[in-house]
């Protein structure tokens, strides 16, 4: 059996948009993929984190530095067929004050640590969606600005690019999905069926 590790943060954790709840199995884009792959021919390794960031200790929130936290994830699920890394929302935050450049830098850093890990794993680069117009109004989540949705659009750019110089493949999932309208940030139920079957044939055609 292949397993494939979903590594990224709230919109792969799953989180029903403006709650803290959680959507159920079936209705998560990484079930959804582990569905359409086949349940008696691949599993997947579900490691999605709410505020989760590249290379930033959150100041309120622990464990929320993936490159910190990663390493430890490799080590323990060792053998991985396939790592599917979506991050960079979280790093959009005000209070780090990163470009889309920078954001990158840490992309870089995550899939060194995944090359140094896992060196067999075949990789896919995800570009997360793109933030409502909305997203930084107090009644949504003004830890971020009207900044971040610049910062935001600019990833797929930067990410191409180093899809491209480190060889790995990569998708841009705001072609695919929108964020929704309930918080203007997190996948509602018809994001997470598409970007599935975005990340489906991107698998499937690479294979």
């Amino acid at each position: 059996m292949k397993e494939i590790l979903c590594f990224g943060d709230s919109n792969t954790y799953g989180l029903i948009p403006n709650t803290n709840s959680r959507y159920s199995w079936g209705t998560r884009w990484t079930s959804i993929l582990n569905e359409k792959l086949g349940l008696n021919e691949y599993r997947i390794i579900e490691e999605g984190l709410c505020g989760r960031t590249t290379i930033f200790d959150d100041p309120l929130r622990e464990h929320r530095n993936a490159s910190k936290f990663l390493p430890a994830v490799l080590e323990t699920n060792k053998g991985i067929d396939t790592i599917i890394l979506m991050l960079g929302t979280n790093d959009c935050k005000t209070v780090y004050n990163a470009t889309s450049e920078i954001i990158g830098k840490g992309i870089e850093k995550l899939l060194g640590i995944i090359r140094n890990y896992s060196k067999e794993s075949k990789i896919l680069l995800v570009s997360p969606i793109h933030f409502g117009e909305k997203v930084w109004h107090k009644e949504y989540d003004p830890e971020f600005s009207k900044d971040s949705i610049t910062v935001n659009e600019g990833l797929a750019k930067v990410y191409s690019q180093i899809a491209k110089k480190q060889d790995v493949l990569f998708l841009d999932a705001s072609l695919y999905a929108n964020p929704s309208e309930a918080d203007h940030e997190h996948l509602n139920e018809q994001g997470h069926i598409a970007l599935a079957n975005a990340i489906y044939e991107k698998l499937r055609l690479a294979s």
